[in-house]
Order: structure tokens, then C-alpha cells, then sequence
């Protein structure tokens, strides 16, 4: 039984639709002999009435039945009626049943076989009834003449002759139903090819098997997927809405990432609310409005990499801080060697409290040690590249200002700033002002430096698309630093703003109670 059932969704679905096809043509061809059997009753019912109503009728028939000898007049007459009309017998018969006339002549003069009371009480009476040629319909007429009756007339049909008729029929009903059972094969053949294609021959075990791991596999990866069908978003996994958020099927309300179709976009990188996200766009081959966007989080990796990038610049600065005071210390030891002692404990001196200085005054400003640290790797890495860097006397960050940001995030917001400024600082005029204040409204940090500055549209351009106005433009890896600051920014609610007064200038806004965001 197991190798009767077809094993492909295309076999099974043709095969039940087969059983349907066949079952409705069975009954419907039942239903077919069935009306043409009731509609050969019907018409015999009619058409014996009429011949028996119409010999009842008939100013003859009355006159015979009064007559002496009425048999020898009628049995003439109904013969040749019945052989017109094509019906089994007409008895005419007296009101006491005997017969005048009948199909078989030996018959007459017998009694009539059948129900006479109805009729003989002024009904036309039709009936079923196995008389001397068999079961037949027959409808019994009452004759009426100058207000009495005086005979009744008998015509009927035998179902044996009922029977040859509708049979003649089954024929026709036989051939559309074969008809119909080949027409529906050739159509369920080519859906069952048209279903092969669609499915590739797999059993409905195996498409559900493989639905199964493919709703699996789309809730359990670790990035996000997006499908862009005809400008519409046909599906969506987890971790795609946890990175964008909830989608709309219509790419109207989409992210730009989404909406903006073009070549396939390999590794992008994206900043959207408040995450730095990895965008990878690949068209469908041959249908320009859809796509398969791929999505995955940097955020945590972009920030590392920036404090790598700030651990790897102040190791450089370092280094040359240490290859400088290497050559300090080999002067100053020449001059002890020379004898000139004085000059050498001057000189050690003289940049030993220039050092103390710069670190006295960030320490006396800023109480966070993990700011002070990145200022002064900053502080030696601008005076590296040659370039002058002030903390402001204004500067004031005390224990209180970081319960508004972590350590972490201001050194995510100062250091990017920063590094922006040094990259951006004017050659012919290099500096950098860094101003940090903190009091019972919020944080506030602005970066100067003496470079060209940014307008509204580039600065919207570096906090949204991973933009770099570095040499190199959007290279892979750059533009990340006013993403990783907005995302601070963002997260605490605060304000971010660029303006070109005396430099230009970076500020971004913090405040102490997010609800109060628009106060600050």
C-alpha cells in the first residue's frame, strides 16, 4: 500500500484531487440517470393523462359507451390512438369495470385490473400498477355524458418501455462523464508538473522538515536579515528587529539604509539608533526592487577599536617621549661630564616641572583618573605631532559628574572628539582647546581646534553613515569616531551640536536628568 501513495506533495496533491474529481463525476452521473429516469416518469405521467383526458373528452367515446354494442366503435379507436401516441395500452371499460377495449383482444370483456374508485367518483386518478402486460403508470379517466359517468378510460405506459427510454441516455451520460474524467487528468498532470517545479520533487515530510530548520536557523543566527521584495519588506528575523527595531512592510517608513537600493553594498558601515551597524546589500538577480540586507552589530567592537586605536597612539607618544628624554638624559649627562653640573640640574629640573605642571593642573581640574590619563596621552601625542593642546582654565570635572557619565563613556566622547580635532587642526595654525564642566544640570564637553569646520549636512553625514572627511573618504574603518559619540550622546538623551565662532568647535550636552533634555 506504502508504494501505492505517491511519495512527492505534487504526486499526493494530484492524487487526492484525483479521488475528489472522480467521486464528483460518479455522482454527478448518478445524479444524472437519477433526472433522467424521474424525467421519463414525469413525462409518462403527463403523457398518459393527456391521451386518456383527451379520449374521455371525445363526444365519440361518450356515444359508444351508451350505445348497445360499444366495443366494436371504441377498440378501433384506441388502437389507432395507441399506435400514434406510442403508449402500452387504452382500456376503455364500463362503470363496472368491465373491459371494452384492450391490447390483446382475448382480454376484452374481462374485468379491469386496477383502482377504479377515485375515478369513479369524478377524479382523474394516475397510479402505479402490475396489470396483464406488467407494472406500468396508468391514469384512470371518468366519461362523462349528460351529467353522469358512464365508463372510464385506462391509459398507461410499463416501465419495461420507460426504461428503454431514459437507458438511451446512459450513453450520452457515459461519454461527457469520460469526457470530463479526461479533461480533468490532462489539467491535473500539468499542475502536478507546475507543482514539481515549485517544490523540486520533495515529499511533504521533507518541505515541512525543511521549513522547520529554516524558521530555526532564521531565529537563531546572530544577524539581522531583512528581504526586500518589490519595494516591500517580506520578512524579517529577531535579531534584525532588535537591531533596527519593528519594520513596516512598506519601505516608506524605513530606515535610508533600507529604502535606498543601487549596487551590492559590501560591509558598510551604518550608525542608527545609537548602534554602529555592519550593512551588506545584495540585489536579486534579475528583479531590481528587491534584496537581501544583511545586519550585524559593531557597536561593542567599534568602540574597542577606538580604544585601542586612543592605547595605540599614546604608546607612540610614549615611545617618543621616551626616545626624547633619552637623548635629554644623555645632554644632561655630557654637561655633568664637562663640569658644567649646574647647567645639566637646571635643565632636568626645568622639564621635570614642566611635567609636574601639566599634570598638576589636569589633576586639580579633573578627578577622574581615567580622563586625566586619556588628556595627557593626548596632551603628548598633540605635542608629538607639534601641535598646541590647552585644557581650559574653566574645566572642572568633580566624583559628582560621574554619575551622569560612566568613565567609559567619557572617555568614548573626549577621546573621539579629541582625535577629530588633532586630525582636523589647521597646519599653519595647530590647536586643540578641551573644555570639560560638570554641575547639577549635566556634563558639558566642547573640543576647538583651528580647522575648517563642519556645516549642518556633514556633520548629519558623520553620525549617520560611518562618514569620514579624512583622506581616503568613506574607507572601511574610518568615520566611526562622531558615530561612537552620538551613540553616547543618544543614549543619554543629550545634544550634540557643531559650529564654526573662534575655531571650530564641537560641543556636546549631557544632561542630569534625561526628562530635562530640552532644558539643557
Amino acid at each position: 500500500m506504502r508504494r501505492l501513495v505517491p511519495r512527492t506533495l505534487a504526486g499526493q496533491s494530484v492524487a487526492a484531487a484525483l479521488v475528489v474529481v472522480l467521486l464528483l463525476v460518479a455522482g454527478a452521473s448518478t445524479l444524472a440517470a437519477f433526472d433522467a429516469r424521474r424525467d421519463a416518469t414525469d413525462s409518462a405521467r403527463r403523457q398518459v393523462t393527456a391521451v386518456a383526458s383527451t379520449l374521455a373528452d371525445m363526444p365519440e367515446t361518450a356515444r359508444a359507451l351508451t350505445s348497445e354494442r360499444p366495443g366494436m366503435a371504441l377498440q378501433e379507436i384506441t388502437e389507432r390512438v395507441r399506435e400514434s401516441t406510442g403508449v402500452a395500452f387504452i382500456t376503455i371499460m364500463g362503470t363496472d369495470g368491465t373491459r371494452f377495449t384492450h391490447t390483446d383482444p382475448d382480454r376484452i370483456g374481462e374485468k379491469y385490473l386496477g383502482n377504479t374508485a377515485q375515478a369513479l367518483a369524478g377524479h382523474v386518478y394516475t397510479e402505479k400498477y402490475t396489470g396483464t402486460l406488467g407494472p406500468s403508470i396508468r391514469t384512470v379517466v371518468p366519461v362523462v355524458a349528460d351529467g353522469r359517468i358512464v365508463g372510464l378510460v385506462s391509459v398507461g405506459i410499463t416501465e419495461q418501455t420507460l426504461a428503454q427510454g431514459w437507458r438511451s441516455q446512459l450513453p450520452l451520460i457515459i461519454a461527457i462523464a469520460v469526457t470530463a474524467l479526461i479533461a480533468a487528468g490532462f489539467g491535473l498532470w500539468l499542475v502536478r508538473r507546475r507543482l514539481l517545479r515549485a517544490t523540486g520533487g520533495l515529499a511533504p515530510r521533507d518541505l515541512r522538515i525543511m521549513y522547520e530548520h529554516h524558521d530555526a536557523v532564521l531565529h537563531a543566527v546572530r544577524e539581522g536579515l531583512i528581504v526586500i521584495q518589490d519595494h516591500r519588506i517580506v520578512l524579517v528575523n529577531d535579531e534584525a528587529i532588535r537591531l533596527i527595531g519593528d519594520l513596516q512592510p512598506d519601505l516608506a517608513v524605513a530606515p535610508d539604509f533600507l529604502r535606498e537600493s543601487g549596487p551590492v553594498r559590501d560591509d558598510e558601515l551604518v550608525a542608527h539608533r545609537g548602534r554602529i551597524l555592519v550593512v551588506n546589500r545584495s540585489p536579486v538577480p534579475g528583479r531590481a526592487a528587491s534584496a537581501v540586507v544583511t545586519v550585524r552589530d559593531r557597536t561593542e567592537l567599534s568602540e574597542a577599536m577606538g580604544e585601542l586605536d586612543s592605547m595605540t597612539r599614546f604608546a607612540e607618544a610614549l615611545r617618543s617621549q621616551a626616545h626624547e628624554s633619552a637623548n635629554r638624559m644623555h645632554t644632561i649627562v655630557a654637561m655633568i661630564e664637562m663640569g658644567r653640573a649646574g647647567d645639566a640640574a637646571q635643565m632636568a629640573t626645568t622639564e621635570l616641572e614642566l611635567s609636574q605642571q601639566l599634570i598638576d593642573t589636569m589633576t586639580e581640574s579633573v578627578h577622574e583618573p581615567a580622563l586625566v590619563a586619556l588628556l595627557l596621552g593626548k596632551s603628548a601625542q598633540a605635542s608629538e605631532r607639534g601641535i598646541s593642546f590647552t585644557l581650559t582654565e574653566e574645566s572642572q570635572v568633580d566624583d559628582a559628574a560621574m554619575a551622569v557619565l560612566s568613565p567609559r563613556d567619557v572617555v568614548t566622547v573626549v577621546g573621539n572628539l579629541v582625535d577629530n580635532a588633532l586630525d582636523a587642526a589647521d597646519p599653519d595654525d595647530p590647536w586643540v582647546e578641551v573644555t570639560v564642566t560638570a554641575d547639577d544640570a549635566g556634563v558639558r564637553i566642547v573640543v576647538a581646534d583651528s580647522g575648517p569646520g563642519m556645516d549642518l549636512e556633514t556633520l548629519a553625514a558623520a553620525q549617520h553613515r560611518g562618514f569620514s572627511t579624512k583622506d581616503g573618504g568613506d574607507e572601511r574603518g574610518r568615520g566611526l569616531g562622531l558615530a561612537l559619540v552620538t551613540q553616547v550622546v543618544a543614549a543619554h538623551r543629550g545634544q550634540l551640536r557643531a559650529e564654526n565662532t573662534y575655531g571650530s568647535v564641537v560641543s556636546v550636552v549631557i544632561p542630569a536628568d534625561p526628562n530635562e533634555a530640552g532644558e539643557v
